[in-house]
């Protein structure tokens, strides 16, 4: 095939070109700096040709497929889909490298005009939403995947481009809608970091940014949670961008291109420290299994993986019709196929998911009723959602520990939420009691389970009695100090089925007085099943 891309001499589409040259494509590689394309053309034997994406865009007619390469496309102003047009009506076929949420799933509004024309236009051919949609369509199978989860994870030495860097930048700290248990909630650009473990065990830190698998994997593939991650190799470099992150939260301000090039002298000067190796994993939970995707590209071949997708769907004879996003357009052999001639290895695991409290509780787990087992079987995100009451104990002492612990205050009846979100060894729960949260880590350790709350961590005596799920406070520690056995709240905890639904009934007493802390009661119900 004859194809043009544009910002071919940058660095995704360098690597495209190149790919497309060794499988015998006629490549034409563009852009503003005809210098530039043309001292790539020379290198790699290809064409070149000056253009302005934003131009007239003479001559497409002359290729068989035009590709963006250049982006940021969050930049695209009040016409973004300027290229993709032109390309439609010179009957050409249009592929982009966009991994801008807003770009790729608004393409479709030119599905009929490229159905029309009898084109191919698809947007977010790259390492998302192409490459993990075809790595979660391999892992789920026939089955609907409950989780999905992404992590590209880049090695320092891989080269940065202005558009990458001005397009991390620019999300850096801002809000953007996470669909996490049936529903969406609202998450900003480089928080809450995660570490994956890649092929060979080379372990990277991810932190969760905007990506279009967010918007678009929900519908598609009927998931109940889509998580997606983003990492630095370097810890300076994480870090950095997190204060940046946090200063843009706290004080919001436009990122501007002298911003990103200070940036880039940075991230240039770091160049020599870290590996040319980053990777990618996409994992997916469904029937009580999870399953993991992990990709490995060493020796700075990491660049390529972005442009992989493109070149499995060139290699086919017939492209399809219509304008989309690239949701399961390629499939994962053909994905894998492509990265021949590239330092890559994947690798597919599959492993039982073992919820904390079963493996916790052991034998112990199977004597408890129907409604509690399902309440602590949390293998992925799981919601719930019932009533409660709520009862405050009275006195000074009850009360200052009551908002040390941002206790919710007394309700006769209130609505109550609670948000179980598996980790490694543990959960995460977040309670909500009307208009109140209350957020807590549990894990299981050699000891049993843990709680904690801010600092204080608490030992869960977890029992199984009656048919109820019992856990007392048995010790507790502020840090690493361990706190006397006086210090320690008195707790009565249960959890118990009551015609067929889960209930909890739990009371807290201050410790020295044993005055009431607090005493919530109620039922709930999941939300997803």
């Amino acid at each position: 095939m004859k194809v043009l891309i544009l910002g071919g001499y940058g660095v995704f589409g360098e690597r495209l070109a190149r790919l497309l040259v060794r499988d015998g494509h006629e490549v034409c590689v563009a852009g503003r700096n005809l210098q530039a394309a043309e001292k790539l053309a020379l290198d790699i034997k290809c064409s070149a040709r000056q253009l302005d994406r934003a131009g007239n865009l003479e001559g497409l007619s002359d290729f068989d497929v035009v590709v963006d390469a250049a982006g940021p496309f969050h930049t695209y102003g009040d016409n973004p889909y300027h290229v993709a047009r032109r390309a439609i009506e010179a009957g050409v076929h249009y592929l982009d490298l966009c991994d801008d949420t807003e770009f790729c799933a608004g393409i479709t509004a030119l599905d009929a005009e490229a159905k029309k024309a009898g084109v191919c236009v698809l947007s977010g051919l790259s390492s998302v939403p192409a490459l993990s949609s075809a790595a979660v369509t391999k892992l789920a199978g026939e089955d609907r995947p409950e989780y999905i989860e992404t992590a590209i994870l880049p090695g320092n030495k891989s080269p940065r481009g202005l558009s990458v860097m001005h397009s991390i930048l620019a999300q850096a700290g801002q809000p953007f809608e996470v669909w996490r248990a049936g529903r969406w909630t609202k998450n900003f650009s480089w928080s809450d970091p995660k570490t994956y473990t890649l092929p060979k065990g080379i372990n990277r830190q991810g932190w969760q940014i905007a990506v279009p698998d967010h918007r678009l994997f929900p519908e598609h593939f009927k998931a109940d949670t889509v998580i997606f991650r983003a990492g630095l190799e370097l810890a300076v470099m994480r870090y950095g961008l997190a204060a940046f992150a946090l200063l843009r939260r706290l004080v919001p301000f436009p990122v501007k291109l002298p911003l990103v090039k200070a940036f880039k002298w940075v991230a240039d000067a770091l160049e020599p420290f870290g590996t040319g190796d980053g990777g990618m994993v996409v994992k997916v939970i469904t029937k009580g299994e999870e399953r993991s995707w992990r990709l490995l590209a060493e020796e700075g071949d990491g660049p390529f993986i972005p442009t992989i997708s493109i070149r499995a769907l060139l290699r086919r004879a017939h492209l399809p019709m219509g304008a989309g996003p690239a949701l399961s357009v390629v499939t994962l052999a053909e994905a894998e196929a492509a990265m021949e001639g590239l330092k890559t290895t994947t690798q597919v695991d599959v492993v039982p998911c073992r919820p904390a409290f079963q493996d916790c509780l052991g034998a112990e787990f199977d004597h408890l009723p129907p409604a509690v087992q399902r309440a602590h079987q949390t293998t992925s995100v799981h919601r719930w959602s019932g009533h409660a009451s709520i009862t405050r104990g009275a006195g000074l002492w009850p009360n200052l520990i009551a908002k040390v612990f941002r206790f919710p205050a007394a309700f006769t009846k209130t609505e109550v939420e609670v948000t179980k979100t598996a980790t490694n060894g543990g959960e995460i729960w977040e309670r909500r009691f009307g208009q109140h949260h209350l957020k807590s880590r549990l894990r299981q350790t050699r000891d049993g389970m843990t709680e904690k709350f801010g600092r204080l961590t608490f030992l869960l005596g977890l029992t199984v009695e009656n048919g109820a799920l019992h856990f007392p406070v048995t010790s507790a520690r502020l840090g690493i100090i361990p706190l006397p056995k006086w210090l320690l709240p008195l707790s009565k905890a249960r959890e118990f089925e009551l015609d067929g639904q889960f209930h909890f009934d739990i009371a807290v007493y201050a410790p020295l007085t044993h005055q009431l802390i607090v005493h919530y009661q109620g039922n709930l119900e999941p939300v997803l099943e």
